[in-house]
């Protein structure tokens, strides 16, 4: 039997046996412990960022295109609806001069709306109405001085003028489609919502449809026009029809 001194000793360094055992080059971390680095973070969120951007731009192009583009009529920091109105009213485009004819001196209007108004208006004499025709088309320069000078004159701000008069490009009057008549034996009431207690105003809602005119902004309309009950539109072709669907969608 050995003798005690010559007995293995333990070496006086003994390495602990676990991580310490693995060279720290090739220690590895729990994933859930690991951080990313920042730019990394960053970067991540950029993308998604466009990604998004990009997946709207497809689903829904036109109304990012709106909410992106300039305001649409100089002078005004108002931009247009998701629907396309500007405060309030749908645009129109301009009347092509060969589509206009001449109702009166200085008055004109769509053909095929001036041959339905010709009717109306034969029919309203013979049923001893006096209806008068106070404004038909407006070209969009027009409507622009109609718009800014009336504004300023009565110091209306741009939404309290857009509830009684339409901003440049967003007029029924520019499409030669729409017409503002009057009672002849109650001038007082022209352009007033008094011409609704006229025999005039009561003859237009009782015919009117006949001849393919229909008001355009009645009491507590969805376009939050004023309500006009002078203000009618014809709508009896397929091109007036679609000029008008928008307008027509949002009223049922």
């Amino acid at each position: 039997m050995p003798s005690a001194s010559r007995l293995p000793t333990a070496p006086r360094n003994t390495r602990r046996s676990g991580a310490d055992d693995i060279p720290l080059a090739q220690r590895t971390i729990s994933p859930a412990l690991q951080r990313k680095p920042r730019w990394r973070l960053v970067v991540s969120a950029a993308g998604a960022v466009a990604l998004a951007s990009a997946a709207l731009v497809v689903v829904f192009p036109q109304p990012l295109r709106r909410l992106l583009a300039p305001p649409p009529v100089e002078g005004l920091s108002a931009r247009v609806g998701m629907d396309g109105r500007l405060l309030g009213h749908f645009p129109y485009r301009e009347a092509q001069p060969a589509a206009l004819v001449s109702i009166a001196p200085g008055v004109q209007l769509h053909r095929d709306a001036a041959l339905a108004l010709d009717r109306l208006l034969a029919a309203a004499v013979v049923d001893g109405i006096d209806l008068r025709v106070l404004s038909a088309y407006r070209s969009i320069d027009l409507q622009k001085q109609i718009f800014f000078e009336v504004k300023s004159e009565r110091n209306q701000s741009a939404l309290e003028r857009a509830q009684v008069s339409a901003p440049p490009g967003f007029s029924e009057h520019s499409t030669g489609y729409a017409v503002d008549l009057g009672d002849g034996r109650a001038p007082g009431t022209n352009l007033s919502e008094r011409f609704e207690s006229t025999p005039a105003f009561a003859w237009l809602q009782a015919n009117a449809n006949r001849y393919h005119y229909t008001l355009s902004f009645p009491a507590g309309n969805p376009q939050g026009v004023n309500y006009e009950p002078w203000h009618w539109r014809f709508e009896g072709t397929a091109e007036a029809l679609q000029t008008f669907e928008a307008a027509q969608r949002l009223g049922r």
